[in-house]
């Protein structure tokens, strides 16, 4: 404890961080808004129809047509096998112990998911490719679940999204494809859905085959699809809901 001859030569600085405790600057902090937050990377489109795409598909996303179905379709992956980092409810000092992987020579596996709006619900497929071959695969697999409305399909650039024989499937069948703005993957709603596949079913897992792992990734869709509702607000408080977003600087 200082006495008072030390405290006065302590800088002033010093002093004043010993009379306010941690419990009043954390009060003082939660006040004003403010919290401890990590930093983020963000990359704005170069697209120099970015304004025009972003709309459609948040109109889109607002106002579904009327006699058709809005689905958000996206790749997941790639699914190789090895020990993923995570948190859990442990006893004090007994974290879990993740072995260490030099060599994965199982290969790998990738998920091709939708995200239908209507419900909520996802629909997925895991191949060990994601050719156009299995891209459309999938889309006829859709196109047999719902066979009479038309099909609004969210999806980024990927090349075998816009392959020739894609292309000409889609026209044929009443399945429009609607592709994002470049560098604008946040704009597809299911990039959310992802990010709960990833937490729920990969963290803290070290499966041994790609059949228990495939599991784990049904297992969990499963469930969420049981409580899954209908899909409306996107980023209603954001910024890009701003007329003039993106902004112009000065």
């Amino acid at each position: 404890m200082l006495v008072a001859g030390q405290a006065a030569r302590l800088p002033h600085r010093a002093r004043l961080c010993r009379a306010i405790s941690v419990e009043t600057i954390r009060r003082i902090l939660h006040e004003r808004g403010v919290s401890w937050q990590a930093t983020k990377t963000w990359r704005a489109s170069t697209g120099p129809d970015f304004t025009v795409k972003m709309r459609r598909i948040l109109d889109l996303y607002d106002h579904p047509p009327t006699g058709g179905r809005v689905i958000c379709v996206d790749e997941f992956g790639p699914l190789n096998l090895q020990p993923r980092p995570g948190r859990a409810w442990r006893p004090h000092g007994q974290p879990v112990r993740l072995r260490a992987t030099y060599t994965r020579d199982q290969g790998v596996r990738h998920m091709i998911a939708a995200l239908d709006l209507a419900t909520g619900r996802l629909h997925y497929l895991i191949r060990d490719r994601k050719r156009w071959r299995e891209f459309l695969a999938f889309l006829k697999t859709l196109h047999r679940r719902w066979p009479d409305p038309k099909l609004y399909l969210i999806c980024d650039n990927f090349s075998p999204h816009k392959h020739p024989e894609v292309r000409a499937w889609c026209e044929a069948n009443q399945v429009g494809l609607v592709f994002l703005p470049t560098y604008a993957s946040w704009l597809n709603w299911i990039e959310a859905e992802f990010a709960a596949v990833r937490y729920f079913a990969l963290n803290s897992t070290d499966h041994r085959s790609h059949a228990e792992q495939d599991a784990a990734i049904g297992d969990y869709i499963r469930w969420r699809n049981q409580r899954a509702r209908p899909k409306s607000g996107f980023a209603i408080n954001s910024k890009i809901r701003h007329p003039d977003y993106p902004f112009k600087a000065a």
